[in-house]
């Protein structure tokens, strides 16, 4: 079948039987213009129905509300039940979230919905099935009769006690619970990215989301998406901010360049999750919204250094869920998306939030202000204000976001004769320029 793209932009989306046809397609979303679902959580293993049984009528719905790529799950068999303790990569029948099929079947959905999907590619450690003559459980089936990722102790990281690892030095943070992969080893390194290919061509997953990235050198992570060409690509960096006592520094910029180092080891090929924002954001929605502007007048996140390769976020599946290792203030959820919806960067939205909250509506609502004034991972940020109780700044001289409880904001509110309120709602508002004065302030 010749290559057909398919724009995002178009209004009709797909039926579930036309969806067959279009294995071969491309969905052509533009790097600036991604904007990501994470589309489960913490307990979405234990779904009575199956998860991606409970995922096979969304895709028509995210697409009209603007979504371009929607994260799933990791695929595979494992040891927990979440996916993130893999063993037989291969095996996607023994997922606690449904079998292969339904998995293809859900992905077509999503592809005849114009969105595309990521994996959720858990690579730094592995579990094993069987244990050596040691009693370690360092030998790996791979889940296919062949000898694809059937691996022993040579596998794993040298010194990764108690497993006993025969390989290299690990090149990354210890991960306590499993072996750590050497990728260092040329036959790890050629059997993962021939079974990354397997999930991209023969599955259908368009890019990855790699778990625990601080665990394994991101050069790693750069040739594995060289080799396998991901439409998008998303590491997890998770390290502990600057503390001075139980508060965060206000001067984040080595957080920050650590996640802008971890991109550049990549040689530029994957984004990072801007943890330094959330970090930063949920804080300062506390009356500490100062925090926002760095000394040089820019976000104080990653999305101050780096825009087009930050995904910001608000939750996900560790820090909220019903893990709840850092949780953004639940009475201001909606004032962090109001930030990330409307400021440079790439969003992402989580599952809980939108489905389980009720705040769909609302998120909508800044999605579609985002989408009509063009907003984009590279927008200019203009910082007006950044007070206890104010944050208030233009974006692309198209939009401007005000945060905070402050009611009353004198002279440095919008004219009426150039802006109209476009959503508001607890501690946010924001305004759009009138159609007719928009395009006067176009870059």
């Amino acid at each position: 079948m010749a290559l057909r793209a398919i724009s995002t932009g178009k209004e009709e989306v797909a039926s579930p039987n036309e969806t067959a046809e279009r294995a071969d397609e491309i969905i052509n979303v533009k790097p600036t213009e991604v904007v990501i679902f994470q589309g489960f959580n913490w307990e979405s293993c234990n779904c009575n129905e199956g998860w991606y049984q409970r995922l096979m009528d969304l895709p028509g719905e995210l697409s009209a509300a603007g979504i371009t790529d929607v994260w799933l799950p990791p695929p595979s068999k494992s040891v927990a039940p979440q996916g993130y303790m893999p063993s037989q990569l291969y095996n996607l029948d023994e997922s606690h979230y449904g079998s292969e099929e339904e998995l293809k079947e859900l992905i077509g959905r999503f592809h005849g919905a114009g969105v595309r999907c990521i994996a959720d590619i858990v690579i730094n450690h592995r579990c094993g099935d069987q244990q050596d003559e040691h009693g370690c459980w360092t030998i790996f089936e791979g889940g296919t009769p062949d000898e694809r990722l059937d691996w022993g102790p040579w596998a794993i990281t040298q010194g990764d006690s108690p497993f006993g690892g025969h390989g290299r030095p690990d090149t990354g943070e210890d991960f306590p619970a499993a072996p750590d992969i050497d990728h260092t080893n040329e036959r790890v390194q050629r059997e993962l990215t021939e079974w990354m290919l397997w999930l991209k061509n023969d599955v259908g997953f368009d890019g990855w989301r790699f778990d625990f990235a601080k665990g394994f050198a991101g050069e790693f992570v750069g040739k594995y998406c060289d080799a396998t060409s991901p439409a998008f690509s998303v590491g997890e960096l998770w390290t502990t901010m600057n503390y001075d006592g139980e508060k965060p520094d206000y001067n984040q910029d080595s957080h920050r360049q650590q996640l802008v180092d971890w991109v550049d080891s990549t040689d530029g090929r994957s984004t990072a999750f801007d943890f330094t924002t959330k970090g930063i954001l949920q804080e300062a929605v506390q009356g500490e919204l100062w925090r926002l502007r760095d000394p040089n007048n820019k976000p104080a996140g990653m999305i101050g250094y780096w825009p087009s390769r930050a995904v910001t976020f608000i939750d996900n599946h560790d820090t909220g869920s019903t893990q709840g290792h850092w949780p953004f203030p639940q009475d201001k959820v909606m004032q962090g998306y109001a930030y990330i919806l409307t400021h440079p960067g790439i969003p992402c939205v989580f599952y809980d939030h939108y489905y389980e909250w009720g705040h769909k509506e609302a998120i909508n609502q800044l999605l579609a202000v985002r989408r009509r004034n063009k907003v984009h991972s590279k927008s200019k940020c203009s910082i007006i204000t950044a007070e206890d109780d104010l944050y208030l700044a233009e974006i692309d001289g198209r939009v401007i976001v005000k945060i905070g409880p402050r009611y009353d904001i004198g002279d440095m509110a919008p004219e009426e004769a150039e802006y109209q309120v476009a959503a508001f709602g607890d501690g946010y508002c924001i305004w759009e320029r009138h159609q007719e004065t928009a395009h006067k302030a176009e870059p």
